[in-house]
């Protein structure tokens, strides 16, 4: 079985959860650029993390990934005066899987400026 991927992210300037962030997850290809379909892509729930299917899945195989957080989006719909200042706005994030059967915890955490994303240890 696979150990997947979790997808945790928290808007830091307010504290809270990131809900409604958009975030899609895709392989990249020998280029190490992204390439085919989106293997997941959804919104972040009132948990924090990206609810898919396929992220706790056979899908989920060495090598290399994308995921694409969508800030500036996120910002106009839910504070538009960071928006209106704010810096960021699509955020790539590419990282490779060797060993699929341990699990990849990545926590996005952000503001309108600038973000810290890393493996974590959940």
């Amino acid at each position: 079985m696979s150990g997947g991927i979790s997808i945790h992210c928290v808007d830091v300037a307010s504290g809270r959860v990131a809900v409604g962030l958009s975030v899609g997850l895709r392989r990249l290809g020998p280029d190490g650029q992204p390439t085919g379909p989106w293997l997941a892509q959804g919104q972040i729930g009132s948990n924090g993390l990206l609810q898919h299917p396929a992220l706790m899945s056979e899908a989920i195989t060495p090598g290399g990934y994308e995921v694409l957080f969508a800030v500036g989006d996120f910002y106009r719909a839910t504070q538009p005066q960071a928006a209106a200042t704010g810096f960021l706005e699509q955020v790539p994030y590419r990282f490779h899987i060797v060993d699929a059967a341990q699990h990849y915890h990545l926590p996005f955490k952000f503001t309108a400026w600038g973000f810290s994303l890393f493996r974590g240890g959940a």
